[in-house]
Protein backbone atom coordinates (compact mmCIF):
# COMPACT_ATOMS: atom_id res chain seq x y z
CA UNK A 1 0.00 0.00 0.00
CA UNK A 2 1.27 3.45 -0.96
CA UNK A 3 0.00 7.07 0.48
CA UNK A 4 1.38 10.41 -0.42
CA UNK A 5 1.37 12.99 2.72
CA UNK A 6 1.41 16.60 2.83
CA UNK A 7 1.21 18.42 6.03
CA UNK A 8 -1.64 15.06 6.59
CA UNK A 9 -1.71 15.59 10.74
CA UNK A 10 -4.27 13.46 11.82
CA UNK A 11 -5.81 12.05 8.90
CA UNK A 12 -2.77 10.12 8.55
CA UNK A 13 -3.55 8.84 12.07
CA UNK A 14 -6.97 8.13 11.23
CA UNK A 15 -6.04 6.22 8.20
CA UNK A 16 -3.59 3.87 9.90
CA UNK A 17 -5.84 3.27 12.15
CA UNK A 18 -9.04 2.55 10.60
CA UNK A 19 -6.62 0.42 8.55
CA UNK A 20 -4.93 -1.39 11.35
CA UNK A 21 -8.80 -2.01 12.18
CA UNK A 22 -9.92 -4.05 9.22
CA UNK A 23 -7.30 -5.98 8.50
CA UNK A 24 -5.85 -9.09 10.41
CA UNK A 25 -2.38 -8.35 9.64
CA UNK A 26 -1.18 -4.74 9.40
CA UNK A 27 0.24 -4.63 5.42
CA UNK A 28 3.18 -2.74 4.71
CA UNK A 29 2.50 1.00 4.46
CA UNK A 30 4.78 3.17 1.66
CA UNK A 31 4.19 6.68 3.13
CA UNK A 32 5.95 9.25 0.37
CA UNK A 33 6.40 12.58 1.80
CA UNK A 34 6.27 15.92 -0.01
CA UNK A 35 7.91 17.49 2.61
CA UNK A 36 5.72 17.43 5.57
CA UNK A 37 6.97 19.71 8.92
CA UNK A 38 3.71 18.12 10.82
CA UNK A 39 5.61 15.10 12.16
CA UNK A 40 2.73 13.23 11.03
CA UNK A 41 4.72 10.78 8.76
CA UNK A 42 7.66 10.72 11.39
CA UNK A 43 5.35 9.23 14.05
CA UNK A 44 3.32 6.80 12.10
CA UNK A 45 6.69 4.90 11.36
CA UNK A 46 7.82 4.87 14.83
CA UNK A 47 4.35 3.63 15.52
CA UNK A 48 4.01 0.53 13.66
CA UNK A 49 6.68 -1.85 12.01
CA UNK A 50 4.90 -2.20 8.87
CA UNK A 51 5.02 1.76 7.79
CA UNK A 52 8.26 3.08 5.40
CA UNK A 53 8.90 6.15 5.05
CA UNK A 54 9.91 7.67 1.98
CA UNK A 55 11.15 11.51 1.57
CA UNK A 56 10.31 12.63 -1.84
CA UNK A 57 12.92 15.28 -1.39
CA UNK A 58 10.41 18.18 -1.63
CA UNK A 59 6.62 18.57 -3.16
CA UNK A 60 6.51 17.00 -6.25
CA UNK A 61 2.94 16.66 -6.63
CA UNK A 62 0.37 13.80 -6.06
CA UNK A 63 1.49 12.01 -9.06
CA UNK A 64 5.32 11.64 -8.66
CA UNK A 65 5.40 10.80 -5.35
CA UNK A 66 2.78 8.01 -5.90
CA UNK A 67 5.59 6.64 -8.49
CA UNK A 68 8.42 6.89 -5.78
CA UNK A 69 6.21 5.27 -3.34
CA UNK A 70 5.22 2.21 -5.65
CA UNK A 71 8.57 1.79 -6.61
CA UNK A 72 9.20 0.77 -3.20
CA UNK A 73 7.35 -1.81 -3.10
CA UNK A 74 8.67 -5.33 -4.32
CA UNK A 75 7.83 -5.94 -8.46
CA UNK A 76 6.65 -9.65 -7.82
CA UNK A 77 3.99 -7.79 -5.64
CA UNK A 78 0.55 -8.31 -7.88
CA UNK A 79 -1.78 -5.90 -6.65
CA UNK A 80 -1.25 -2.19 -5.24
CA UNK A 81 -3.47 -0.09 -2.91
CA UNK A 82 -2.98 3.36 -3.45
CA UNK A 83 -4.77 5.59 -1.43
CA UNK A 84 -4.86 9.16 -0.03
CA UNK A 85 -4.28 9.95 3.74
CA UNK A 86 -7.33 11.26 4.41
CA UNK A 87 -9.25 7.82 3.93
CA UNK A 88 -10.87 5.49 6.43
CA UNK A 89 -11.26 2.14 5.50
CA UNK A 90 -14.36 0.60 6.29
CA UNK A 91 -14.32 -2.92 7.23
CA UNK A 92 -14.50 -5.74 4.18
CA UNK A 93 -13.47 -2.50 1.24
CA UNK A 94 -9.85 -4.00 0.78
CA UNK A 95 -11.38 -8.05 0.85
CA UNK A 96 -13.82 -6.56 -2.04
CA UNK A 97 -11.81 -5.13 -4.11
CA UNK A 98 -9.61 -8.12 -4.56
CA UNK A 99 -12.42 -10.31 -4.67
CA UNK A 100 -13.35 -8.06 -8.02
CA UNK A 101 -9.81 -8.22 -8.79
CA UNK A 102 -10.25 -11.94 -9.72
CA UNK A 103 -13.69 -11.77 -11.19
CA UNK A 104 -12.50 -9.11 -13.73
CA UNK A 105 -8.97 -10.44 -15.19
CA UNK A 106 -8.38 -7.25 -17.43
CA UNK A 107 -8.75 -5.13 -14.06
CA UNK A 108 -5.99 -2.24 -14.14
CA UNK A 109 -7.68 -0.23 -11.82
CA UNK A 110 -10.53 -1.18 -9.51
CA UNK A 111 -12.10 1.78 -7.13
CA UNK A 112 -14.65 1.59 -3.94
CA UNK A 113 -17.60 3.36 -3.17
CA UNK A 114 -16.46 6.81 -1.77
CA UNK A 115 -18.60 8.30 1.06
CA UNK A 116 -18.31 11.59 1.80
CA UNK A 117 -17.60 12.61 5.71
CA UNK A 118 -21.57 13.06 5.51
CA UNK A 119 -22.58 10.24 4.49
CA UNK A 120 -23.62 11.30 0.79
CA UNK A 121 -21.72 9.40 -2.10
CA UNK A 122 -19.31 11.01 -4.57
CA UNK A 123 -19.63 10.49 -8.11
CA UNK A 124 -16.16 8.11 -8.20
CA UNK A 125 -16.80 6.86 -11.51
CA UNK A 126 -16.72 8.98 -14.27
CA UNK A 127 -16.85 9.00 -18.21
CA UNK A 128 -13.20 10.24 -19.60
CA UNK A 129 -14.36 14.13 -20.75
CA UNK A 130 -14.21 14.61 -24.56
CA UNK A 131 -13.31 18.24 -25.24
CA UNK A 132 -16.45 19.23 -25.45
CA UNK A 133 -17.86 17.98 -22.14
CA UNK A 134 -14.48 18.48 -20.62
CA UNK A 135 -14.69 21.74 -21.66
CA UNK A 136 -18.58 22.38 -20.45
CA UNK A 137 -17.70 21.11 -17.06
CA UNK A 138 -14.36 22.76 -16.43
CA UNK A 139 -15.85 26.17 -16.96
CA UNK A 140 -19.12 26.11 -16.05
CA UNK A 141 -18.81 23.17 -13.46
CA UNK A 142 -19.07 25.66 -10.37
CA UNK A 143 -21.36 28.58 -11.76
CA UNK A 144 -24.39 26.09 -13.38
CA UNK A 145 -23.90 22.58 -11.29
CA UNK A 146 -26.83 21.00 -13.30
CA UNK A 147 -24.95 21.71 -16.62
CA UNK A 148 -25.63 19.07 -19.30
CA UNK A 149 -21.84 18.96 -19.51
CA UNK A 150 -21.03 18.41 -15.64
CA UNK A 151 -23.81 15.46 -15.33
CA UNK A 152 -22.34 13.45 -18.14
CA UNK A 153 -18.57 13.66 -17.12
CA UNK A 154 -20.09 12.60 -13.45
CA UNK A 155 -21.79 9.99 -14.93
CA UNK A 156 -25.17 11.30 -12.68
CA UNK A 157 -27.36 9.22 -14.45
CA UNK A 158 -25.38 5.65 -13.27
CA UNK A 159 -26.47 3.68 -10.20
CA UNK A 160 -24.13 2.43 -8.11
CA UNK A 161 -22.85 -0.75 -10.12
CA UNK A 162 -19.93 -3.42 -10.30
CA UNK A 163 -18.79 -2.12 -13.48
CA UNK A 164 -16.45 -0.73 -16.04
CA UNK A 165 -16.05 2.99 -16.62
CA UNK A 166 -13.71 5.36 -17.99
CA UNK A 167 -11.77 6.03 -15.10
CA UNK A 168 -11.95 5.95 -11.24
CA UNK A 169 -10.64 8.80 -8.52
CA UNK A 170 -7.69 8.71 -7.55
CA UNK A 171 -8.03 8.92 -3.84
CA UNK A 172 -8.27 4.83 -3.40
CA UNK A 173 -7.54 2.80 -5.71
CA UNK A 174 -6.19 -1.26 -6.24
CA UNK A 175 -4.04 -1.04 -8.79
CA UNK A 176 -2.50 -4.28 -10.86
CA UNK A 177 0.90 -3.64 -10.76
CA UNK A 178 1.53 -5.48 -14.26
CA UNK A 179 -0.74 -2.67 -15.79
CA UNK A 180 0.46 0.29 -13.93
CA UNK A 181 3.81 -0.33 -14.83
CA UNK A 182 3.08 -1.25 -18.38
CA UNK A 183 1.81 2.86 -18.77
CA UNK A 184 4.59 4.01 -16.69
CA UNK A 185 2.12 4.72 -13.66
CA UNK A 186 0.95 8.11 -13.38
CA UNK A 187 1.82 11.12 -15.51
CA UNK A 188 4.37 13.30 -13.47
CA UNK A 189 2.92 16.22 -14.94
CA UNK A 190 0.10 16.78 -13.74
CA UNK A 191 1.25 18.18 -10.31
CA UNK A 192 -2.66 18.00 -8.64
CA UNK A 193 -5.79 16.90 -9.82
CA UNK A 194 -6.40 15.11 -13.00
CA UNK A 195 -3.66 12.57 -12.93
CA UNK A 196 -6.53 10.15 -11.76
CA UNK A 197 -8.36 10.90 -14.91
CA UNK A 198 -5.34 10.74 -16.88
CA UNK A 199 -4.20 7.70 -15.62
CA UNK A 200 -7.50 5.59 -16.21
CA UNK A 201 -7.95 7.18 -20.19
CA UNK A 202 -4.28 5.58 -20.29
CA UNK A 203 -5.08 2.58 -19.23
CA UNK A 204 -8.12 2.31 -21.13
CA UNK A 205 -6.09 3.10 -23.86
CA UNK A 206 -3.37 0.19 -23.33
CA UNK A 207 -6.69 -2.28 -23.54
CA UNK A 208 -7.09 -2.49 -19.33
CA UNK A 209 -10.13 -1.63 -17.73
CA UNK A 210 -11.11 0.86 -14.73
CA UNK A 211 -13.98 -1.16 -12.33
CA UNK A 212 -15.71 0.40 -9.42
CA UNK A 213 -16.75 -1.73 -6.43
CA UNK A 214 -19.53 0.25 -4.69
CA UNK A 215 -19.46 -3.56 -2.29
CA UNK A 216 -16.56 -1.55 -1.08
CA UNK A 217 -16.36 1.49 0.97
CA UNK A 218 -14.53 4.09 2.35
CA UNK A 219 -14.79 7.95 3.73
CA UNK A 220 -12.97 10.63 2.02
CA UNK A 221 -12.31 13.88 4.05
CA UNK A 222 -11.42 15.66 0.91
CA UNK A 223 -9.13 18.84 0.75
CA UNK A 224 -7.17 18.76 3.42
CA UNK A 225 -4.13 19.78 1.00
CA UNK A 226 -5.56 22.00 -1.09
CA UNK A 227 -7.27 23.76 1.59
CA UNK A 228 -3.76 24.67 2.52
CA UNK A 229 -2.79 26.73 -0.60
CA UNK A 230 -6.02 27.30 -2.57
CA UNK A 231 -3.91 30.02 -4.78
CA UNK A 232 -1.65 27.48 -5.50
CA UNK A 233 -3.91 24.62 -6.09
CA UNK A 234 -7.01 26.19 -7.51
CA UNK A 235 -4.40 27.13 -10.33
CA UNK A 236 -2.71 23.66 -10.55
CA UNK A 237 -6.56 22.50 -10.98
CA UNK A 238 -6.92 23.97 -13.93
CA UNK A 239 -3.70 24.00 -15.65
CA UNK A 240 -4.11 19.97 -15.32
CA UNK A 241 -7.44 20.19 -16.86
CA UNK A 242 -6.05 22.65 -19.62
CA UNK A 243 -3.18 19.48 -19.82
CA UNK A 244 -5.27 16.73 -19.97
CA UNK A 245 -7.43 18.32 -22.90
CA UNK A 246 -4.11 19.31 -25.10
CA UNK A 247 -2.62 16.57 -25.09
CA UNK A 248 -5.66 14.79 -26.26
CA UNK A 249 -6.04 17.31 -28.99
CA UNK A 250 -3.26 18.31 -30.75
CA UNK A 251 -3.06 19.57 -34.06
CA UNK A 252 -2.90 23.44 -35.77
CA UNK A 253 -7.28 22.89 -36.66
CA UNK A 254 -8.09 22.34 -32.72
CA UNK A 255 -5.20 25.29 -31.91
CA UNK A 256 -8.57 27.81 -31.73
CA UNK A 257 -10.57 24.96 -29.31
CA UNK A 258 -7.31 25.03 -27.04
CA UNK A 259 -6.96 28.80 -26.85
CA UNK A 260 -10.81 28.75 -25.94
CA UNK A 261 -10.33 26.52 -23.65
CA UNK A 262 -7.18 28.13 -21.88
CA UNK A 263 -8.96 31.79 -21.48
CA UNK A 264 -11.85 30.07 -20.20
CA UNK A 265 -10.08 28.15 -17.39
CA UNK A 266 -7.46 31.05 -16.78
CA UNK A 267 -10.99 33.10 -15.68
CA UNK A 268 -12.71 30.77 -13.72
CA UNK A 269 -9.34 30.46 -12.17
CA UNK A 270 -9.19 33.83 -11.06
CA UNK A 271 -12.47 33.81 -10.55
CA UNK A 272 -12.21 30.68 -7.67
CA UNK A 273 -9.17 31.92 -6.29
CA UNK A 274 -10.90 35.50 -5.33
CA UNK A 275 -14.03 33.32 -4.04
CA UNK A 276 -11.52 31.39 -1.96
CA UNK A 277 -9.58 34.49 -0.27
CA UNK A 278 -13.37 36.28 0.16
CA UNK A 279 -14.04 32.94 2.42
CA UNK A 280 -10.76 32.90 3.97
CA UNK A 281 -11.60 36.54 4.77
CA UNK A 282 -15.06 36.25 5.73
CA UNK A 283 -13.85 33.37 8.35
CA UNK A 284 -10.92 35.00 9.85
CA UNK A 285 -12.82 38.28 10.65
CA UNK A 286 -16.02 35.90 11.95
Amino acid sequence: MVTVTYFSGDHLTTFLRSLAAVTDVMPQVIIADNGSEDGAPERAEQEYDTVTLVRTGGNIGYGGAMNRGVAEIDPDVEFILISNPDVEWKPGAIEELMAAAQRWPRAGSLGPLIREPDGSIYPSARRVPDLVSGTGHAILGTVWKSNPWTAAYRADDETPSERAVGWLSGSCLLVRRKAFDAIGGFDARYFMYMEDVDLGDRLGKAGWQNVYVPTAEVVHTKGHSAGRHPEKMLPAHHRSAYRFQADRNPGPWRAPLRLALRIGLGVRSRLAVRAARRASASETGS
